[in-house]
C-alpha cells in the first residue's frame, strides 16, 4: 500500500486538512524556516550569538526533517506524535532563545508555530483515533 492510501486508510478528524493544503502550508513556511535558521546558524559559527541559542533550531531542524519518514515511511504513529511535540516545544525553545538578539527571527517562527500546533493537534487525533492498528 503507497503512502497515500495508507494516509487516506487512517481515520482522521472531520476538520483534517486536504494533503494538498498541508503540503501548500509547508511550502510557504519553508523559506522562511530557511532564512531564519540560515540566520542564526551563521551568526552562531561567527560567535556573534552563543551556540546555545542556535541549539534548539538544530534538535527542531533535525525533528522537522525527520517527521516524514517516521510517519510515512515506518508508519508509526506513537514516534510521529513524540517527534512533532518535539518539533512544537523547540519552536518555544526558539523563540525563547533568539527574543532577546533578533526580536525579527523569534517573531518569524510564529506562523510555524501556528501551524506545528494544529499539525500536533491533528497527529494526536490520529494517532489515538488509530491506536493500535
Amino acid at each position: 500500500m503507497s503512502w497515500i492510501e495508507w494516509y487516506n486508510s487512517l481515520e482522521k478528524p472531520s476538520w483534517t486538512p486536504e494533503p494538498r493544503t498541508i503540503g501548500l502550508i509547508w511550502q510557504c513556511l519553508y523559506p522562511v524556516i530557511f532564512v531564519t535558521f540560515s540566520f542564526v546558524f551563521v551568526q552562531s559559527f561567527r560567535g556573534i550569538v552563543p551556540w546555545v541559542v542556535a541549539l534548539p533550531f538544530a534538535i527542531n531542524l533535525v525533528a522537522n526533517l525527520m517527521f516524514t519518514p517516521i510517519q510515512f515511511g515506518w508508519r508509526n504513529l506513537p514516534l510521529a506524535t513524540l517527534d512533532i511535540l518535539v518539533v512544537w516545544a523547540t519552536i518555544v525553545w526558539m523563540i525563547v532563545a533568539v527574543w532577546s538578539q533578533y526580536k525579527w527571527v523569534a517573531l518569524s517562527q510564529v506562523p510555524y508555530l501556528v501551524w506545528v500546533s494544529i499539525a500536533s493537534i491533528l497527529q494526536l487525533s490520529i494517532t489515538w483515533n488509530n491506536w493500535g492498528r
